[in-house]
């Protein structure tokens, strides 16, 4: 265990020997009221702009301009096959074969686009289980799906609840649930970290659970993406979702991907919403009335892709196959250790989040005494950019490509001093 000190020397020691140190400059920085550099720990709802963004963008915008439609083919990056270029880095980071995983659309898009194919209910077996704190898109999403199929959502829907006391759900009460209910369960459709309480659940003991009792498992991987590891191909999830814009950096809106696993590519008995851009590849311009879908899970693609979204993603998925993402975790774990003991230094303050490494990402979620969203508004007026969830949770997220050590000492500073002055 390292020996933190909760001083700006310690905090800038550790920076000088962080190999990844030099990836802060790579970003632009939202500036403070005083034109310094703010303390931005909001990466887990928008990554910054990376400084490159701007030049691959403006790469296509030229090829656009100079070659028109011939970019498809002649541009310095032909756009035809742009997508190709994301996705064995965009595999890589959900542990997926390449051709396992499309960059598309955006999440919940990919989400009703998914549960087409994997949410199948029958009378005996409808329902779908999700945490109960999920992301509200998400349960608006299974809650329409499982209408949609002429079941009511109160009863379709299996809701995981912590524990009376409890932020967290544990392990052990996740898969009682998936014991108990499996026959019953079509689909499971939970959050790879959750977003309120930056929870990381087990997903390979979710998924072989699941399997166990004949469920088919999915996870939305918006929180987890570029920010934990994760195995999809080896822990045999059937397919999974997520946005590019928090972790990954690609821009407000960004595009999303989406994980489909190879035993399911060439099933013809799934059904799918079918669009040209899944079509044969060798095929497809030959405009044939009958569709042929690409053997990947580029065949739930239904349109060609937005290349000037797929460029600034790919400035950003870059950087991270530059930096390594075993090395990012592990600056990520030290970063968040260190936020974690200066957090528990201040009376008052309570992280709702797991302590241990391996049940989180860098998000820690933050519970003050008082009045937390004056605390919160307190802190933005101090130049920390954070976020508020209701109804009464700080996030705070220190991403390794682009915070410091010193980032988190005056974030605990500024923590200490606004509910203080809150009191």
């Amino acid at each position: 265990m390292m020996e933190y000190q909760n001083t700006r020397d310690y905090a800038r020691m550790c920076d000088q020997e962080d190999p990844l140190s030099s990836f802060r400059n790579r970003f632009h920085l939202p500036l403070d009221a005083n034109g310094q550099p703010a303390v931005y720990f909001a990466g887990n709802s928008l990554g910054l702009q990376p400084k490159t963004a701007a030049e691959y963008v403006l790469i296509e915008l030229e090829d656009w301009r100079k070659l028109g439609v011939e970019g498809h083919v002649h541009a310095r990056h032909p756009w035809m096959r742009y997508h190709e270029l994301v996705a064995g880095q965009s595999a890589e980071l959900v542990g997926g074969l390449p051709h396992e995983v499309v960059v598309m659309n955006s999440l919940t898009v990919n989400l009703h686009l998914l549960m087409v194919s994997f949410y199948r209910p029958t009378n005996s077996r409808h329902k779908i289980l999700i945490e109960a704190d999920a992301f509200p898109s998400d349960k608006y999403a299974v809650a329409s799906q499982a209408r949609f199929h002429g079941y009511d959502p109160a009863e379709s829907i299996i809701e995981l609840q912590a524990r009376p006391g409890e932020a967290s759900l544990r392990t052990e009460d996740i898969l009682e649930t998936i014991r108990s209910h499996g026959n019953e369960i079509a689909t499971i459709l939970v959050g790879g970290v959750n977003y309120y309480t930056g929870q990381y659940f087990d997903l390979q003991a979710i998924t072989a659970e699941g399997h166990n009792a004949g469920c088919v498992v999915g996870f939305d991987l918006a929180h987890a993406i570029g920010n934990v590891e994760i195995q999809l191909h080896d822990w045999d999830v059937d397919f999974a979702a997520w946005c590019s814009y928090k972790y990954l950096n690609s821009g407000p809106g960004g595009i999303a991907g989406v994980f489909v696993n190879e035993r399911h590519s060439n099933d013809s008995s799934l059904p799918r919403f079918n669009g040209w851009w899944g079509h044969d590849k060798e095929t497809r311009f030959a405009m044939p009335d009958t569709f042929k879908p690409v053997g990947t899970a580029e065949a739930w693609q239904l349109s060609n892709p937005p290349i000037l979204q797929l460029a600034s993603l790919r400035a950003s998925l870059d950087m991270f196959e530059e930096a390594g993402f075993g090395r990012l975790i592990d600056k990520s774990r030290k970063l968040t250790g260190y936020l974690e003991w200066l957090v528990k230094q201040i009376e008052g303050v309570e992280s709702i989040t797991p302590g241990s490494p391996a049940d989180r990402g860098c998000q820690l979620s933050l519970r003050v005494d008082g009045d937390g969203r004056d605390v919160f508004s307190r802190l933005t007026g101090s130049g920390v950019i954070c976020d508020w969830r209701e109804p009464d949770v700080i996030r705070v997220a220190p991403v390794p490509l682009y915070n410091s050590f010193e980032d988190v000492y005056r974030f605990a500073t500024e923590l200490k001093r606004s509910m203080m002055e809150a009191v």
